[in-house]
């Protein structure tokens, strides 16, 4: 649905006020837990420093030094970073983790994209991916790789089309024209006989919907 439909698209860009009663992230809590974040991060990478750090060189009282001094400075770093974060942890603990809107400072006050008219197209959208799926399983059926079925069923819709109303017969029907080959035809036919099945009227009519796929005769009557 994302790739087809655009389900994640942004409709607009209007804001609308978020309900006072709505439950977010405490801002300061989100502060020190990026913090803790962040310096475990540090940490973890001064640990495997302090883990990789072999002495280099020959083995002698000055290179030894060197690298006790500075297997030392790292330790000591980590011990520190480690405090530190044990630091925040413990304010962590002593701040809410959700709030709510109406108890956030004017400064981290936000609103939100408005989400009224996404909601409506976002439920349009499924239906219509809905059933786009259920014409897939009717073609599959018809069809030996069963792979193809959702991208011939995408071909229909942007395939040709004969719209033919008739009033004295009561009926509308859809006549679609050939597609690339003919087994994605005889799949075709056969999801119109599937669909002619459900005697479906056309909404805000008393049309009836056929559905039916060009003949030969009329294909080579069109050319002429």
């Amino acid at each position: 649905m994302r790739e087809h439909y655009s389900l994640d698209r942004l409709v607009d860009y209007n804001i609308e006020k978020i309900p006072d009663t709505t439950r977010v992230v405490n801002p300061a809590y989100r502060e020190l837990d990026g913090k803790i974040r962040s310096k475990n991060g540090i940490l973890n990478r001064k640990l495997a420093e302090f883990g990789g750090l072999s002495l280099k060189g020959e083995i002698n009282p000055a290179n030894v030094e060197s690298h006790i001094e500075e297997k030392a400075a790292l330790l000591e770093e980590s011990i520190a970073l480690q405090e530190e974060i044990e630091e925040f942890k413990s304010k962590r603990k002593a701040v809410a983790r959700h709030i709510l809107v109406a108890d956030l400072s004017e400064q981290e006050s936000f609103q939100r994209l408005s989400a009224q008219s996404k909601h409506l197209l976002d439920t349009i959208k499924m239906i219509a991916y809905r059933a786009e799926t259920a014409m897939v399983y009717t073609l599959r059926e018809k069809m030996s790789r069963r792979d193809d079925a959702r991208g011939l069923a995408q071909g229909i819709f942007s395939a040709e089309a004969d719209i033919l109303p008739d009033q004295e017969q009561g009926t509308l029907t859809i006549r679609l024209h050939h597609l690339a080959n003919p087994c994605a035809d005889a799949a075709v036919r056969h999801l119109c006989r599937e669909l002619n099945s459900t005697n479906t009227e056309f909404p805000g009519t008393q049309l009836r919907l056929v559905y039916d796929l060009v003949s030969c005769a009329d294909a080579s009557n069109e050319e002429t």
